[in-house]
């Protein structure tokens, strides 16, 4: 059975807003590395549409730094499932996936292969209820904003899930990578 992994760039006091990080280069490395052991990223539609076009116009332009175009890279060239009743259109290498999200997750998570990345905040709370996760990478980064998403809502989930830390990365920038697994 494939693993499920959930990777997120967090605030110190929780919040998961994308547009309010600026990853430095370590922080680009450690997810593009992170992503050598993933063949399919699980997007929920709102992080689909942040993340692509702009990622695929960076890999097709090579317009970032050496960093950003090497996650880029990797980015788009694993294949994706989106969840949404909305979209219509989607950038190569992706599927939309109407409804059930947790039973299409449980489904392509028994099929072999490499990790399934999970990266959408809206869907955690309904894959942690059905225990569907099995490893976190959260990168916290030293700010504290006071508003946004934040990674759970309160009541979101039924019952505490208990984690073990297995690896911490500290980076130059102030970021730490906490690596945990499902005990």
């Amino acid at each position: 059975m494939r693993t499920v992994t959930f990777g997120i760039n967090s605030s110190l006091d929780g919040y998961c807003d994308h547009t309010i990080f600026n990853p430095s280069e370590e922080v680009h490395d450690y997810f593009t590395s992170m992503m050598n052991d993933v063949d399919l990223i699980f997007f929920g539609r709102i992080m689909y549409q942040l993340m692509f076009p702009y990622w695929a116009d960076v890999a097709r332009n090579q317009s970032g730094t050496d960093d950003e175009n090497r996650f880029a890279q990797r980015l788009t060239a694993i294949d994706r499932v989106v969840i949404s009743r909305s979209l219509d259109n989607v950038e190569d290498h992706t599927r939309i996936v109407r409804s059930n999200p947790a039973q299409e997750l449980l489904k392509l998570k028994q099929q072999p292969g490499k990790k399934i990345l999970v990266d959408s905040v809206s869907l955690l709370p309904q894959f942690l209820s059905v225990g569907l996760i099995d490893e976190f990478h959260l990168v916290v980064h030293p700010i504290i904003v006071g508003k946004g998403r934040q990674l759970l809502n309160g009541g979101s989930l039924q019952e505490k899930l208990n984690l073990k830390l297995v690896d911490t990365t500290v980076f130059n920038s102030g970021c730490v990578a906490l690596h945990y697994l499902k005990q």
